[in-house]
């Protein structure tokens, strides 16, 4: 008995197997549906494109020829958007550019979708980040040369050259603005893999200024401008050398004279740079003295006389105690009375010269020596050296080699 029940048993589990065995998969269709489980071909080679507030997504369509759009998924699943497929060729690009994003790095999913409504599997895109203020703010200015911000490259100040260090690798163009010499508003573009821009036509003495623009990538949608627009250094010649091959020598009543036509007054600009001995210097005659004087032209007027650099002898009859003396125009300017005399100062003034600097020196008056003028001197042409006292204490000679006077352009 229980021999026939285990072959009925066997029996019945072959018959049920061979049923299963026989059983089509359109018999599965009411578990879904009565579709088909399908999954379209899914994207490749994703990029992004990083702007402002907004994103650039792209990739390689699907192969699939029954995909007939993409959707895009962010944030979780709760935003997204629609891209038709317009293409199958994997060589070609489908791409889509998402607004309305937060300065955030956000995670994308995109699938494939055919007719039916069959998705592929996802592809995510990571790490995409999109730019806004808080970047922007970030950014500065691209850095010029502080060694040399700028160099005026001829004596009117109308060409310059602009001068910076090298540009981040972000940095997309730096916008100069500027002046011109007939007073039009100009701007021009330094690129990032230049360090200098000369300008021809600039107005000597107004502001320039530079604004830089930055990119977060090399696909970015977008530039960033700098929030805020800097200046240079105020653009000025500094001190400038006084042409000597302009000065000249004159004579007025009582200036002193040489000792001999060697050693004139033109000797004081002949290009020495060091103190010098006789014959090439200044030596005046005996004839006059102390305190005497001598008077040059500088052959122009300066209305800013800023320094004056003095080298003496090499060994003797150095002015310690001078008085340095301009004006701008020497037609009524003779003194009446000699260098020496108590009321000579008087008598300068009433005829007009300036008193420029007053020197006391504690050393042998070799130099060189530079003195400065006040910033408020006046507009001078003509120089008069009134000579004091000598290093030698000598009474009536006084020797020089070199006078540089520089002024502010």
């Amino acid at each position: 008995m229980l021999k026939h029940h285990s072959s009925l048993f066997l029996i019945t589990g072959l018959c049920c197997l061979i049923a299963a065995c026989s059983q089509q998969p359109d018999d599965f269709r009411e578990f879904l549906e009565d579709r088909e489980l399908t999954y379209p071909g899914a994207i490749t080679q994703t990029f992004t494109q990083p702007g402002n507030l907004r994103l650039g997504i792209g990739w390689s369509p699907s192969p699939d020829p029954s995909v007939t759009k993409y959707k895009v998924y962010w944030n979780n699943y709760r935003d997204s958007v629609e891209v038709p497929a317009s293409t199958h060729s994997p060589s070609d690009t489908i791409s889509t550019i998402i607004t309305g994003l937060q300065e955030y790095t956000y995670s994308f999913f995109v699938y494939s979708f055919d007719e039916k409504g069959n998705r592929s599997i996802p592809v995510e895109i990571q790490n995409a980040r999109v730019y806004g203020n808080t970047y922007q703010n970030s950014l500065m200015n691209r850095p010029i040369n502080l060694t040399e911000p700028y160099k005026l490259l001829n004596d009117d100040g109308n060409e310059i050259m602009l001068n910076f260090l090298p540009a981040d690798s972000t940095n997309t163009i730096t916008y100069i603005r500027y002046t011109s010499i007939t007073d039009e508003q100009k701007e021009v573009a330094l690129p990032p893999d230049q360090q200098a821009i000369t300008l021809n036509d600039y107005k000597y003495g107004t502001k320039v200024a530079y604004h830089s623009y930055y990119t977060p990538g090399r696909l970015a949608l977008d530039t960033f401008p700098v929030t805020l627009v800097d200046t240079f250094p105020p653009i000025a010649f500094g001190i400038v050398k006084c042409d000597k091959s302009l000065f000249r020598e004159i004579s007025l009543p009582y200036d002193v004279g040489p000792l001999e036509g060697q050693t004139s007054v033109a000797r004081l600009w002949d290009g020495s740079t060091s103190p010098q001995g006789y014959p090439n210097i200044f030596h005046s005659n005996g004839d006059n003295p102390l305190p005497h004087h001598f008077t040059f032209d500088m052959g122009k007027a300066y209305d800013s006389l800023r320094t004056m650099e003095v080298i003496g002898r090499d060994c003797c009859h150095n002015p310690v105690e001078y008085e340095v003396w301009g004006i701008a125009d020497v037609s009524n300017a003779a003194t009446t009375v000699p260098g020496n005399d108590p009321g000579w100062k008087d008598d300068a003034i009433a005829k007009g010269w300036i008193l420029l600097k007053e020197v006391n020196r504690t050393d042998d008056g070799k130099g060189p020596y530079t003195l400065d003028f006040s910033t408020e001197t006046p507009q001078v042409r003509y120089i008069r050296i009134r000579v004091k006292r000598v290093a030698s204490n000598e009474s009536a000679y006084s020797n020089l080699t070199e006078l540089t006077i520089g002024y502010k352009k």
